[in-house]
């Protein structure tokens, strides 16, 4: 069974992006840099929200390219339009119980790259087994929350931390599964 780590840049504040969803102001060079590049190879599924997939519309990717080569691509939109093809794959309908369907398969961690709202909406429905945040030296005051819409606490267990010369903390938490941690998955 697959596991889906969400792993994302955070403000000290608990922000992933500012209001207009640039991250300018995270750091994106250094150790924690260089080890998230070597990581991407525990994965071989990125699932996104649509504003973090159409960030990168500004980098030259279409609607339904791929932004990491080699890993699946899952874009969770009830807006976006493409067709889904053997790279990219458009969820814009029952989205708990593709996730729940996807984590059952055979292979390599799903790495949830954004955004706020997915990870609120699957932390919900205890779908993320592992947080792991790069949390960057900088408070933001606003912006797009790193889980968003969140209705109950969600409890993390701390399994690793890192400190890097130039500020950043990478904090690795397991998820803990309980009744009381939010809604139960979704059974096929």
């Amino acid at each position: 069974m697959k596991k889906i780590v969400y792993y994302i840049a955070s403000s000290i504040d608990g922000y992933i992006a500012d209001v207009n969803g640039g991250v300018e102001r995270f750091l994106m060079e250094g150790a924690h840099a260089d080890e998230f590049q070597q990581s991407l190879n525990e994965y071989d599924t990125v699932l996104m929200g649509r504003k973090t997939y159409e960030f990168g519309f500004q980098y030259g990717i279409k609607p339904g390219e791929p932004a990491y080569p080699g890993l699946r691509h899952i874009i969770v939109s009830g807006t976006l339009k493409f067709d889904s093809n053997q790279y990219v794959q458009l969820v814009n309908d029952e989205v708990i119980a593709y996730i729940t369907r996807l984590k059952k398969q055979a292979g390599k961690s799903i790495w949830l790259c954004g955004g706020g709202h997915l990870a609120g909406l699957l932390a919900q429905h205890q779908l993320i087994d592992e947080v792991i945040l790069k949390v960057n030296p900088i408070v933001l005051g606003q912006g797009i929350p790193l889980f968003a819409g969140l209705e109950s606490p969600l409890t993390l267990q701390a399994t690793q931390h890192t400190h890097y010369k130039n500020g950043v903390s990478l904090l690795k938490y397991e998820v803990v599964k309980s009744a009381t941690n939010g809604v139960m998955p979704v059974k096929d």
